[in-house]
């Protein structure tokens, strides 16, 4: 580190204008005593490193990542990336391809996929141009081909579907960095083949990590990409460890906005969810700040997305559960904090606009100058903290509970998560507060099959396979007979 340092110094000064006072920049060598406590620095409340992962997936808390983070730095914003977009007609892809349009001179679109959209996907090959377009049915990939030929397409692109088509996008060879906003598990397989070859992942799919992070650490390890977050929380973090040193980080503290019952006392909430089930599903897929997709948004009502970035922090940036926090924050102007080993607490601010983790996630290290509204700290009349109730959100505890167990468990939850959620917006007269029972009732029912050591992706994707058909059985039973699975 002391290299790091030396060198960025060096480079600082060599810059400065010629009129600039000048000085000689010597880097002594560290005494044994320097590199006794250099050696034994560890992160954490604890300072013994109790929990943390030694490699997260993220560029950070190395030596390794700080040498990488200044050699990447120093080559200038004048860079090119080609660009692979995995989910490019929802909510990510179209606010990535915005990031695009502003910084032509930067990036490149070489593959697209997307669902079945395939109106907005031809507006997409027609403007951008990729190399391969995929979507999600051979129906909707044969209406993108008549309306391309339609609009006169001269550059007509590879067009495929389903997961063969996805996985044809996220492994073109000209492509360097991929950006999954693919929603859930879904994007976990052509992650990994993406990373197998050494393509960075700009990550907007926590799901990846949370499901798969037993098998994505190790393969991030030996192929040695750039894990990137894309979501606004763990950008904020990435962005605030930016020359923290190794150990240096000792608590990570997540940022919520509350979801749409954050103004709800427990009791409000339960006994709104007895009195008008239907009311509660309304508004339960509002999101009161930011613009998000159905499934995203109904998880912000539950909590269960911040229970899910809990465990998705933990594989980024290596940090013990028991050294990640969440806040709740209503105005969503912090992002997320983050406490360094001297109690020093840094913050990422601006507005709730999901391009702003998404263009550092595809631009890292450098700063690109971007035509967005600046934050004006001065339009704020206050901003806000407090503990969440994890009894008005067991989803949270839930989520706690699953990491610390380890191992599949996780892959466990968040297919649960995943299909209740999608059973409670599909109005088959689940309840709210029946999307927890259901997702204990899976973990509970996987202890004894919970796999801990050597898990290889078959493991993860069995464990979410059995998860879905679990939570749909439960739940037949569920509305059939009224049974009460489990209480929260």
């Amino acid at each position: 580190m002391k290299l790091f340092y030396g060198a960025f110094l060096s480079y600082v000064v060599a810059t400065m204008p010629t009129s600039a006072w000048s000085f000689t920049v010597t880097t002594p060598a560290p005494s044994s005593r320097q590199t006794c406590r250099h050696a034994v620095m560890k992160s954490g409340s604890k300072g013994t490193g109790e929990g943390w992962l030694e490699r997260p997936s993220a560029p950070v808390n190395s030596e390794a990542a700080a040498r990488l983070t200044l050699q990447e730095s120093l080559k200038g914003s004048s860079f090119k990336k080609r660009l692979s977009l995995l989910g490019s007609t929802g909510s990510i892809g179209t606010q990535t391809l915005e990031i695009v349009d502003a910084c032509p001179d930067n990036f490149e679109v070489d593959a697209l996929s997307a669902g079945n959209n395939a109106k907005l996907m031809a507006e997409q090959v027609l403007k951008y141009q990729p190399k391969v377009a995929s979507l999600a049915t051979a129906e909707a990939a044969a209406e993108l081909k008549e309306r391309l030929v339609a609009a006169g397409c001269q550059n007509m692109p590879e067009i495929l579907y389903g997961d063969e088509g996805i996985l044809a996008a996220a492994t073109i060879d000209s492509a360097d960095t991929v950006v999954t906003g693919i929603v859930g598990a879904a994007g976990l397989k052509p992650t990994i083949e993406a990373i197998k070859l050494k393509k960075d992942i700009a990550l907007a799919n926590k799901e990846t990590l949370i499901s798969g992070g037993p098998v994505i650490n190790p393969l991030v390890e030996e192929y040695g990409v750039n894990m990137l977050p894309a979501d606004s929380e763990h950008s904020a973090i990435f962005q605030c460890l930016q020359g923290v040193p190794p150990g240096g980080l000792r608590r990570i503290i997540l940022t919520a906005s509350g979801g749409a019952f954050r103004d709800f006392s427990k009791d409000e909430l339960f006994r709104l969810c007895q009195e008008d089930p239907r009311a509660v599903q309304a508004k339960a897929t509002t999101h009161p700040n930011w613009d998000m997709g159905a499934k995203i948004t109904l998880d912000s009502a539950t909590m269960m997305n911040k229970g899910l970035e809990v465990i998705e922090a933990h594989y980024l940036f290596g940090a013990s559960y028991d050294d990640i926090d969440i806040v709740i924050h209503p105005q969503s102007i912090v992002h997320s904090m983050v406490e360094t080993q001297d109690t020093s607490c840094l913050a990422q601010l601006g507005w709730a606009d999901m391009r702003l983790p998404l263009v550092y996630s595809v631009s890292w290290p450098h700063r690109l100058r971007m035509p967005y509204k600046p934050l004006d700290l001065a339009e704020l009349s206050k901003l806000t903290f407090a503990r969440p109730d994890v009894e008005k959100y067991p989803c949270i505890r839930l989520a706690y509970e699953a990491g610390r167990a380890g191992g599949t468990m996780t892959a466990v939850l968040n297919a649960a998560n995943e299909a209740a959620n999608e059973m409670f917006r599909a109005d088959v007269g689940l309840g709210f507060l029946d999307i927890p029972k259901l997702i204990e009732s899976a973990m509970e029912a996987h202890k004894n099959d919970l796999k801990l050591d050597d898990i290889s992706l078959d493991d993860i994707l069995s464990s979410d396979a059995w998860a879905r058909e679990y939570v749909d059985s439960a739940a037949q039973k569920l509305l059939k007979n009224g049974d009460k699975i489990l209480s929260v």
